[in-house]
């Protein structure tokens, strides 16, 4: 998963670190994650299937004895019931994954799926402040396997003037050489 400053990088285009917050807030507050639109699918598909267990169930209701209804009711709700714990559980899958994959991205996680394997998912899934101990199980896995993110370097100290040298001589340090080894003045 790329992040858009990655993005864009790629492209050519890279965004002052004094204008990154700023960026980043008109960026939430414009569009959406893909985490967020499988989110918004998922409940569609939920009442769509809710929908079209509720229709198939009315057919076949037609011509049926009342106390036979009410059974074939029950029965119903409970897999409705059933069919909304599951989507629910799928759903929080999902918001977890993606909470996980950004935290890994925002780490500068190397490789997200062997980072994944030396985190406790089940732990963190359970987790009452999931993004705090998402955070801290990443230090730790970064203080272990330091290999697995990339390193932050700060680049060095612009130094001017470095890396050229001005001759005030006549001739070029190459041809006074020369004039040397023939046993001329070098000037």
């Amino acid at each position: 998963m790329q992040n858009i400053y990655e993005i864009l990088a790629a492209i050519g285009i890279t965004v002052p670190e004094d204008k990154k917050t700023d960026f980043d807030k008109e960026v939430n507050a414009n569009y959406k994650t893909v985490a967020d639109y499988d989110k918004q699918v998922g409940k569609i598909t939920a009442l769509q299937d809710k929908l079209k267990v509720a229709e198939d169930g009315l057919k076949a209701f037609e011509g049926v004895d009342v106390n036979d209804l009410k059974g074939q009711i029950t029965k119903l709700q409970g897999d409705l019931t059933a069919k909304d714990t599951e989507y629910q559980q799928k759903i929080a899958d999902m918001e977890f994954n993606s909470l996980l994959d950004s935290a890994i991205s925002t780490a500068k996680g190397k490789n997200a799926k062997a980072i994944k394997a030396l985190l406790d998912l089940d732990l963190l899934k359970n987790s009452k402040n999931q993004s705090d101990d998402i955070k801290a199980a990443l230090e730790t896995v970064k203080n272990d396997s330091a290999y697995l993110f990339e390193e932050v370097q700060t680049p060095p100290p612009y130094a001017a003037g470095t890396g050229t040298t001005t001759t005030t001589t006549k001739f070029s340090p190459e041809i006074n050489a020369i004039r040397a080894a023939a046993g001329l003045k070098t000037e």
